[in-house]
């Protein structure tokens, strides 16, 4: 469509070290060097060494904690698709730019099917998403319509990938 599609990268080979070192990071991030080494059963140096390079390597992107939206007073999940009228290159990038700097988006996605883009939306409640949709998605320039699909109960969440 109109979004430059990521190079095609290599995939980076992972001996079963590595591969353990990254199961474990996604579970707890704060982990030590000498917690890892432990576990790992090697010395501390060696893992230094392996988490710095799987960080080099772009496969330990960043570290982050991972918050409770519902304590924090955001009790509103929200998949919002949307269409475009027009699919010309300069009308998606403004697109893509405008849902960048909406912190109420947490992930977008350029799909197919009948909608162009899946977006995962938070917010506090209902009369918060009416104000998001009014006051700042429908105002971004080339929305034809969208649609709300509203998550009443949340059965299955994560962030760690699937180590092989």
């Amino acid at each position: 469509m109109f979004l430059r599609i990521k190079e095609k990268l290599t995939m980076v080979t992972l001996d079963p070290t590595d591969k353990k070192m990254l199961k474990l990071l996604q579970q707890n991030a704060r982990y030590t060097t000498k917690e890892l080494a432990e576990q790992l059963h090697l010395s501390s140096t060696p893992v230094y060494e392996r988490q710095r390079k799987l960080e080099r390597d772009g496969i330990i992107s960043k570290y982050v904690a991972l918050l409770d939206r519902e304590k924090l007073g955001i009790n509103l999940l929200v998949f919002c698709h949307v269409k475009l009228k027009q699919h010309e290159r300069g009308m998606g990038e403004k697109f893509v730019n405008a849902i960048r700097t909406m912190d109420e988006i947490m992930e977008c996605y350029n799909i197919s099917g009948e909608y162009d883009f899946m977006l995962k939306v938070v917010v506090a409640d209902m009369p918060a998403y009416q104000d998001f949709i009014m006051n700042k998605l429908t105002m971004i320039e080339n929305i034809g319509s969208t649609q709300s699909v509203f998550v009443m109960g949340e059965i299955k969440t994560g962030t760690a990938y699937p180590i092989s």
